[in-house]
């Protein structure tokens, strides 16, 4: 696979063949190989320019393989890094597969093994920044959603108040008066009464100013409700 622009990799280990072979079967086929000799020196290298994949080995001097998968996934975590080892043991392997690792290469190589490791590596980086797009895409989407969702409910409230809030302010009016002879009548009636029958007289005289508030607003407020509802539903359609 040859590729216009062409894919930085770089493979870290202490043995410069590893580094030559990646060269040799990658370089004519739309790759830049670079190489580290431990993993401070991939690290220095990684903080000054980007990579499309990472080949690291396990046992080097200083810090292991998975030390600097781990470092790399912790800033970096969607660049693919993929494990080069003859030291396999499922210790390590479950440490990388935790550290985010895309996959494991085993010495000896081929250049088969090389160049299938190389296009699953780039794969991998593609899907991932796919998905990534795709929750950016859903993230932004969200909020416009709700903002609409949420512009139509205050235009249903408005349009429902406008249409209520003469009937509701009828009803007020209408009832205002008797409410207020309703609550002198019980304050009377409870100023004066010293025993229960007093207090049964101060209801008595203040029930029917109750019952004419609630006479008169009713129709009112029924109204206004049934306002509300038929706004509502016109704006549904």
């Amino acid at each position: 696979m040859i590729m216009s622009t062409p894919k930085k990799l770089l493979v870290v280990d202490d043995d410069p063949v590893v580094g030559k072979s990646f060269n040799r079967v990658l370089s004519g086929k739309g790759y830049a190989v670079i190489t580290a000799a431990n993993g401070e020196e991939a690290l220095a290298k990684l903080s000054s320019g980007i990579y499309d994949a990472v080949f690291t080995d396990i046992k080097m001097p200083g810090m292991s393989g998975i030390e600097v998968a781990e470092r790399i996934k912790a800033t970096r975590p969607w660049l693919p890094v993929v494990i080069v080892t003859g030291y396999g043991s499922p210790e390590n392997e479950a440490r990388a597969e935790a550290a985010g690792v895309c996959g494991f290469l085993r010495k000896p190589l081929s250049p088969e093994m090389i160049e299938e490791s190389a296009e699953m590596a780039l794969l991998r980086k593609a899907t991932a920044a796919e998905t990534a797009a795709e929750a950016a895409a859903e993230a932004a989407a969200v909020p416009e959603g709700a903002a609409a969702e949420e512009g139509a409910g205050s235009r249903v409230k408005n349009i429902a108040l406008f249409f209520a809030a003469p009937f509701i302010g009828l009803a007020y009016i209408l009832a205002f008066p008797f409410v207020g002879l309703a609550m002198l009548a019980w304050m009377a009636g409870k100023a004066l009464a010293k025993n229960r029958a007093a207090k049964m007289i101060a209801l008595a005289i203040a029930a029917p100013f109750i019952g004419l508030v609630y006479l008169l607003a009713f129709p009112f407020v029924g109204l206004g409700m049934l306002a509300w509802a038929g706004a509502k539903a016109l704006l549904r359609r």
